[in-house]
């Protein structure tokens, strides 16, 4: 019986319908039978030929008239509500139209029988249909994957129709955390408490479970998905409600729950008027806007009016990619976007792009960030991080720009890294060009690791699982803070509409995250179970977690980027610190040895210059460590020259 249904709606619509009015028809006669049969109680009927008269006047009619209400229009596996409305009416006036000829020609049938018989029909025309739509349904679901829904509330059973209707998922139970609802039947499906997660997944097969309570706070989404986690079970989620009111997403997109969703805390809406401040009717410049606070920092400028927006960046391709995403918006808005190849690093050619450009305000994102390559590439590292700020500084106070914002790290607090330093010392650069310049407003807002930023953490871990691992983690004890590249992005803009010339400010980063409960969080959402080589649980495992060892100048705890000398603002997660600055000509002085040292490419004295400066350079090892750890040969007279 399946096969032959399957074959009937693959047939073409036009068949489809027909056999519809031909099963509707067989229906009529039917009933009409049956209801003279119950009003009768005998069949002597079936000789009077009055009698087959109103049939042969009902059944056509009626048949024109579901024809014009749409019943044959609508696909019955996804048959509601408003079909059954229509068929009620069909129904009715196929009664009527009984009743009318019955009077009219005076047939010998009760006048009852219409009644009984449309009461008949309304059943037997619905059961007919929703029978077919629970065995299409239960044969396409044979095919589909079982799925167990989390959250049985609107957005729960929206997604469960919708996915009923698709042809990927058949959810077979519900899960929700509220005791009213409980042990309710939706949609035919039992409504569980979460404590049955591990039942249901066994019971029916099931290995992936959706979250749908997409107005879930990051905190709720822990605990509710920490319930749930299950060796060998996926968790999905669908998109936020803001992205559904939006118009971003559509409700069944669904997608593997990642880390972003569960780390750290809901982001406090922007304030508009901050994010205004510096960006609205004004020339903005961003440079490194290819990288990724860079170009998130460009998509949230661009939503408060620029009147140009200039794209920095030396690579080719992150430049291409940021302009090609902004393009058709930067059309819309009547924006004039502007993408430049160039290095911060060339003193005439950023003074050319502010003077010709008009800029107004500069967001500086340009760095080298990643700890281990600074290590070894001490000498462009310097040039790239230090120099090209001062490069970038100078030419915005010589050109009058109003605002300089300097994006720095939590790792410039007491460095342990050649990275760290050289943000740190940008800063110092910032600190005295606001002493020089007054008419150039200088700030910079120091925050931690940003989640699925370029060579994070989190993108490496999925790469890894993907490739069946091993997950590799430095050391066991390491933490860092994260937040969203949405919120940084908004939290810099804010901060640096906020700014006093030479302030720091500190970006509230939430709590720090063990980078070893983040590869087994990851590998769980993941359906895998994680192991350490050596615990008990290694020989059930499905993805080894491995220790490297920490990297060239890696910390094992960052600074907590809030000191005793912080200072709230009107913003409940950007404070104020008041730290030390350089005097401007003690810091030439410095930065002068320095530059000779680049020019030189002579790691010795650049690594001996940053010891030197009041950074609080802690290095974890000496240059000859690095140069080894890179498998360069110590510098000499003949190596410094190509380092």
């Amino acid at each position: 019986m399946l096969t032959m249904i399957s074959r009937l709606s693959n047939l073409d619509r036009v068949v489809k319908r027909a056999i519809q009015a031909i099963v509707d028809s067989v229906l009529i006669v039917a009933c009409y039978d049956l209801a003279m049969t119950l009003r009768l109680e005998d069949q002597y009927f079936v000789t009077l030929m009055g009698v087959w008269v109103v049939l042969a006047v009902t059944l056509p009619l009626s048949i024109a008239v579901f024809a014009v209400l749409g019943l044959y229009r609508a696909a019955l596996r996804y048959i509601n509500s408003q079909v059954a409305t229509s068929m009620a009416i069909g129904v009715f006036a196929s009664s009527v139209i009984m009743l009318s000829v019955v009077i009219y020609s005076g047939a010998p049938v009760p006048r009852s029988v219409p009644i009984i018989y449309g009461a008949l029909l309304f059943i037997a025309m619905g059961a007919s249909r929703f029978v077919y739509r629970a065995v299409i349904r239960f044969e396409g679901s044979r095919a589909k994957e079982p799925v167990i829904v989390y959250g049985a509330g609107e957005a729960g059973r929206q997604l469960a129709q919708a996915l009923l209707q698709g042809p990927d998922y058949s959810p077979v139970a519900f899960l929700d955390d509220s005791p009213q609802l409980q042990g309710l039947v939706l949609m035919g499906r039992k409504v569980h408490p979460p404590s049955d997660a591990k039942m249901l997944a066994q019971t029916r097969n099931a290995r992936v479970i959706l979250f749908a309570i997409p107005s879930a706070t990051r905190a709720e989404r822990r605990a509710a998905i920490d319930r749930v986690t299950l060796p060998g079970v996926e968790i999905k989620t669908m998109p936020g409600i803001a992205d559904l009111v939006n118009g971003r997403a559509t409700l069944s997109e669904l997608r593997t729950v990642t880390p972003e969703d569960l780390l750290g805390r809901d982001p406090v809406p922007p304030l508009d008027g901050l994010m205004a401040a510096n960006i609205r009717g004004k020339a903005v410049l961003v440079s490194g806007a290819g990288g990724s606070i860079g170009s998130e920092l460009c998509r949230q400028i661009m939503r408060y009016q620029p009147r140009k927006l200039v794209l920095l960046d030396v690579s080719e391709f992150a430049l291409y990619s940021i302009d090609t995403e902004l393009r058709g918006r930067s059309e819309a808005a009547d924006l004039e976007l502007i993408p430049i190849l160039g290095s911060v690093q060339n003193p005439n050619r950023m003074r050319a792009i502010i003077e010709r450009m008009g800029i107004q305000t500069i967001y500086h994102a340009a760095a080298y960030k990643h700890v281990p390559l600074v290590e070894y590439n001490i000498a462009e590292g310097v040039r790239n991080n230090v120099f090209g700020t001062r490069t970038l500084a100078r030419a915005a106070a010589d050109h009058g720009v109003e605002a300089f914002i300097l994006i720095s790290t939590d790792k410039a607090v007491r460095p342990t890294n050649v990275m760290g330093t050289t943000k740190r010392i940008a800063e110092l650069i910032c600190q005295a060009e606001a002493k020089r310049s007054p008419g150039t407003v200088f700030s910079m807002v120091r925050f931690g690791n940003v989640l699925g930023s370029s060579g994070s953490v989190i993108p490496r871990f999925k790469e890894q699982i993907a490739a069946g691992g091993p997950i590799t983690v430095t050391h066991p004890d390491i933490t860092r803070y994260f937040m969203t590249i949405p919120e940084a992005a908004q939290l810099v803009i804010q901060a640096g509409a906020m700014a006093s010339p030479g302030d720091v400010f500190l970006l509230d980063m939430g709590e720090p995250v063990k980078i070893l409960d983040l590869a087994r969080t990851i590998a769980r959402l993941h359906g895998l179970t994680p192991f350490v080589a050596g615990e008990p649980e290694a020989e059930n495992g499905d993805i080894e977690i491995r220790f490297t060892g920490l990297r060239p100048g890696e910390k094992l705890y960052e600074e907590l980027l809030v000191g005793e000398n912080s200072q709230r603002t009107s913003h409940p997660y950007i404070s104020k610190e008041n730290i030390p600055a350089l005097e401007p000509a003690a810091l030439d002085a410095f930065l002068e040895r320095l530059w000779a040292s680049c020019v030189n490419v002579d790691i010795e004295a650049i690594w001996a210059v940053l010891q030197e400066m009041p950074t609080e350079f802690h290095p974890t090892g000496s240059a000859n460590d690095l140069l080894w750890n890179a498998k360069l040969p110590a510098p000499n007279a003949q190596t410094r020259k190509i380092h």
